[in-house]
């Protein structure tokens, strides 16, 4: 019973999208902030019912029943509403048929996560606001880690969500894909929900442990449907398929047996998953067709180029640092910049990383984040110059997020202080 919050959590993370996306298709996208809610409300009472009664046989499917029941009661006791409550039961019944009677174009899309997706991208919001109402509603994220993912700051955030759930109210309802041009135009602001998805749980900021498995594999699962679809099947999409499949490769690896984060020097390499290492290698041949390069086909070699070393000391450490050379031409950002920084120190020599390291741009933005101080004490220790080295640590102690950062630099800090 003590892991019911956990579990609750994790089914939160899971199940939230899919079951918002559910409702929307039962009730209407104008009701987006309903299925919110009743998601909200089921969830709740998971919490409270599977305390003091034990965990039901599928709780998954009785988190849907919950929240259908949940919404269906709402709705007759909304007296505007009340006229849908005599047809909810038929479309609950006839609701894996329904597809057929909705045109051509929208069968295509037949998981119901991902066609939200696209309909939250309302070609009247910012692609900053379309990111980020997709994250909250489709994805689980909390305002904060939005923030942390986006390098942004809560009260942006929330004004952001703000704007778009005003755009819903005043339009009535979201704005639905029916042709392959607004496919196109609303694909790149998917594409980054489930990039920042995949990073969440790659190296997460918010939960109890940085590695999210179930987080990567849902992202990967979107990036293959998109794969499914003929208007997303296209060079783009299969580089980002082969850099989840390339890093989720690695997941094994990452962690200890409690959980911690192992460094990547010191990873045992038999335990990555060599059949995703071959499936990035596919998607990857496949995203060289024609002549379009992306920051995802850059991410992707990179990753490649670390899956496919046999030791840490066989990196190409200088083919990395040409291609984070050639992506932060693609995205000028400053984790691409942090971690092309981390390229030079370990391609040209600890100073020289530590120079990079300074001149990265927009820094203010990195303020919070506590690798940005862990690698500068990495290359001071590397240079031999201890004390500084402390220093550095100690300040990304202090910024740690998580207790699992918080022990990975930790045993930094250890490790430092008994080579002085």
């Amino acid at each position: 019973m003590q892991d019911i919050p956990e579990l609750v959590d994790h089914l939160f993370r899971r199940e939230a999208g899919k079951m918002v996306s559910y409702l929307t298709r039962l009730f209407g996208l104008s009701r987006l902030s309903l299925a919110e809610d009743v998601v909200q409300d089921a969830l709740c009472q998971a919490l409270q019912s599977w305390s003091l009664h034990g965990l039901p046989d599928n709780p998954s499917a009785w988190l849907m029943r919950v929240a259908r029941n949940r919404a269906i009661d709402l709705i007759r006791r909304d007296s505007q509403l009340g006229e849908l409550a005599p047809e909810l039961t038929g479309l609950l019944q006839i609701r894996e048929k329904t597809l057929e009677s909705q045109p051509d174009f929208e069968k295509v899309i037949q998981d119901d996560q991902l066609r939200l997706m696209f309909s939250c991208c309302h070609p009247d919001l910012s692609s900053e606001v379309q990111v980020t109402l997709i994250l909250k509603t489709l994805c689980g994220f909390s305002v904060a880690e939005i923030a942390n993912a986006l390098l942004a700051n809560v009260d942006s955030i929330e004004k952001r969500l703000g704007r778009a759930r005003k755009l819903f109210r005043e339009s009535g309802s979201l704005a639905e894909v029916t042709d392959a041009a607004a496919f196109s135009e609303r694909l790149e602001a998917v594409y980054q929900a489930i990039y920042l998805l995949f990073n969440e749980g790659y190296h997460g900021s918010q939960s109890e442990t940085t590695i999210r498995e179930d987080l990567c594999y849902e992202a990967l699962r979107l990036a293959l449907l998109l794969c499914e679809h003929p208007q997303g099947a296209r060079p783009r999409t299969f580089a980002l398929v082969a850099l989840f499949c390339f890093n989720a490769a690695r997941l094994p690896g990452r962690v200890d047996a409690e959980g911690f984060l192992i460094q990547l020097e010191s990873q045992d390499r038999s335990t990555w998953d060599q059949q995703l290492v071959g499936q990035g290698f596919a998607f990857l041949e496949k995203s060289a067709a024609g002549n379009e390069l992306s920051e995802f086909h850059l991410e992707a070699v990179i990753a490649c180029l670390h899956s496919s070393a046999e030791t840490y000391a066989n990196t190409d450490w200088n083919r990395i640092l040409e291609l984070y050379d050639l992506l932060y031409q693609f995205k000028p950002t400053p984790i691409v910049a942090l971690n092309r920084a981390i390229a030079a120190g370990y391609s040209r020599g600890p100073d020289e990383g530590l120079r990079e390291l300074e001149s990265v741009p927009d820094l203010s933005k990195l303020k919070d984040y506590p690798f940005y101080p862990a690698a500068q004490g990495e290359f001071h220790r590397q240079a031999g110059r201890f004390a500084e080295a402390r220093l550095c640590f100690q300040m990304a102690l202090d910024l740690a997020r998580n207790p699992a950062e918080a022990q990975f630099l930790q045993r930094k800090l250890a490790t430092c202080e008994s080579e002085c």
